[in-house]
């Protein structure tokens, strides 16, 4: 007969275990594609020749090639920290703001994230949940910030 085995199920983190100030690096990083990047594109109607058209993007400057849609530059950066911070956790994301794209993506560029938590308070009007605030930073390959934002998200609190 078998002993019984302690099982681990992958899950975010609950409200109590947030700390303001930790840094939390999400790995591992996402390489984006072209196919990634055309993917998004199309599914979300976005025309611009800046993401689609390679003769268009290559003739110009200053970066003479397709650069990845911004919004699928946010959604991974997002997506990176779901394992780790909220998965199975949280309840709703309630914003975002500050977002900033300081230097563009290019096909073959890996994206790393990591994430700080800037305040935490328990939810005034729905019990046994709270308010968490993270700062999302996006590197490239080179260290590179790529992308910024702060995300407000509704988080349960550890069940009792």
């Amino acid at each position: 007969m078998s002993e019984a085995v302690r099982k681990v199920v992958q899950r975010g983190l609950w409200f109590e275990e947030f700390e303001s100030g930790v840094l939390y690096e999400h790995r591992p990083g996402r390489t984006i594609t072209e196919a990634d990047n055309v993917l998004f594109t199309t599914l979300t109607m976005n025309t611009q020749a800046l993401h689609l058209d390679a003769a268009f993007a290559d003739a110009l400057p200053p970066f003479n090639q397709r650069l990845v849609n911004s919004m699928f530059t946010l959604s991974t950066l997002v997506g990176l920290s779901v394992a780790q911070l909220t998965q199975g956790t949280i309840v709703a994301n309630l914003g975002f703001s500050d977002i900033a794209f300081p230097k563009p993506l290019f096909h073959g560029d890996t994206m790393y994230a990591e994430t700080v938590v800037t305040e935490k308070r328990e939810s005034k009007s729905r019990p046994g949940e709270g308010i968490v605030t993270f700062a999302h930073t996006a590197r490239n390959q080179h260290g590179d910030i790529v992308a910024t934002a702060a995300r407000k998200t509704l988080v349960r609190k550890e069940p009792q």
